[in-house]
């Protein structure tokens, strides 16, 4: 299988993430299998709070368009690494072609119903980077915004708007910011 062929493929897993077979991307979440994913977020210290670089979704993106969401989330190519696969798509959606050192930090599993009759049943790992300061430029067809987002501004909005970010974005932000690896200060 040649990358043009796999482009669109994402790869089954049961729930200890275990390869189980391939699928295409859309039938897949139309009906709500299992499969593997990525969630990076790029995380910046500024003083004694963390921000956090969060993108907007395209509004014509296949499910969740408009919606905020963590830097970057996608699906390995099959036989591709989390990592590889997370620095691809961090390239393709936000130019961000940096060397990040990237940190997978844990895996979570969840279903949520989607926009467009899609299931979103995912086996996420949770990707994190750390930088000082990082440039992108976003691409269009994929990203409608990027912007850095404090840590109380994530909170904020969680509880009086959460209809603005993704379904799976505060399980995500929730994983990261609990994890003691990372050291983030709590607020």
């Amino acid at each position: 299988m040649n990358i043009n062929e796999s482009v669109n493929l994402v790869t089954l897993v049961d729930n200890n993430g275990n390869t189980t077979g391939y699928a295409d991307k859309i039938e897949a979440h139309l009906r709500g299998d299992l499969h593997l994913a990525f969630s990076l977020m790029i995380i910046r210290r500024q003083g004694d709070y963390v921000e956090y670089l969060l993108q907007r979704r395209a509004a014509d993106k296949y499910h969740s368009g408009g919606l905020w969401a963590n830097t970057c989330c996608s699906h390995p190519l099959p036989r591709e690494t989390v990592k590889d696969a997370a620095r691809r798509r961090v390239a393709e959606e936000l130019g961000i072609k940096a060397k990040l050192s990237l940190s997978i930090i844990g895996q979570i599993c969840y279903r949520h119903s989607l926009d467009n009759n899609m299931i979103e049943h995912e086996f996420d790992n949770i990707v994190v980077a750390e930088v000082d300061n990082i440039e992108w430029r976003q691409n269009p067809d994929e990203v409608m915004e990027v912007r850095w987002w404090t840590e109380h501004e994530i909170i904020k909005t969680l509880k009086y708007n959460p209809k603005v970010f993704t379904t799976w974005f505060e399980e995500v932000f929730t994983y990261i910011r609990d994890d003691r690896s990372l050291s983030i200060p709590k607020l």
